[in-house]
C-alpha cells in the first residue's frame, strides 16, 4: 500500500521534460596575438576564462533561447603579453515542459548549460589547436555556483540601493 501512494504521489507531480531543438555558434572570435612569432614550445602560459548566460523565451510556447559566452584570454608567464584572445557565443533553443515558474530562471541558467557545455568546450578545443596553440581543454564549469553567485551579487546591489537613495534624501 506505502508503494502505491509513493507512485501515486510521484505520478501527481509534473515530469520534466526538455528537448534541445537546435544549438549553434551565434559569435566565434578568436585572435591570434602573437602570430608566427609565437614560440614553438610555448612555457604554460596563464589563462582567463570569464563565463556570460543568457535565458530568454521566445515566442513559441514552452521554447527558450539559452546562451553561453566565453571570453577567454592567454598571457604568456613571463609577462602581459597576450597569445590569444576568443570570444564564444553559443545558443541553444530549449523545449521545456513540466517546471514552474519560480524555478524555470535558475533551471534555464544551470540545467541547459551544463547540456550546451561539452559542444562549447570542443569548439575552444578546437579553435585553440588550430589557431596555433595547444588544444585548451576547459575545465568543468560549475553553472551552479555562477547562478548562486550572481544571485547574490543582485541581492547585495539591491540592499545597498536604498541605503544609498536614503542617505540622498536625508542630506
Amino acid at each position: 500500500m506505502k508503494n502505491g501512494a509513493a507512485s501515486e504521489a510521484a505520478n501527481s507531480k509534473p515530469q520534466v521534460r526538455m528537448k534541445i531543438l537546435r544549438q549553434f555558434v551565434r559569435d566565434l572570435s578568436f585572435e591570434n596575438v602573437v602570430g608566427v612569432e609565437s614560440p614553438a614550445n610555448p612555457s604554460q602560459p596563464n589563462i582567463s576564462v570569464q563565463v556570460g548566460l543568457d535565458a530568454q523565451k521566445t515566442s513559441a510556447e514552452n521554447q527558450y533561447s539559452v546562451s553561453v559566452k566565453l571570453n577567454i584570454k592567454s598571457t604568456a608567464k613571463e609577462g602581459d603579453d597576450n597569445l590569444f584572445l576568443m570570444e564564444l557565443d553559443y545558443v541553444g533553443l530549449f523545449e521545456i515542459e513540466g517546471v514552474d515558474e519560480p524555478r524555470m530562471h535558475p533551471f534555464l541558467l544551470i540545467e541547459c548549460p551544463r547540456l550546451l557545455f561539452p559542444f562549447v568546450r570542443r569548439i575552444v578545443s578546437d579553435v585553440t589547436h588550430d589557431g596555433g596553440f595547444p588544444s585548451l581543454n576547459l575545465e568543468n564549469i560549475d553553472f551552479a555556483k555562477i547562478y548562486s553567485d550572481e544571485v547574490q551579487r543582485r541581492r547585495a546591489a539591491a540592499d545597498d540601493q536604498p541605503a544609498s537613495s536614503a542617505e540622498d534624501t536625508n542630506n
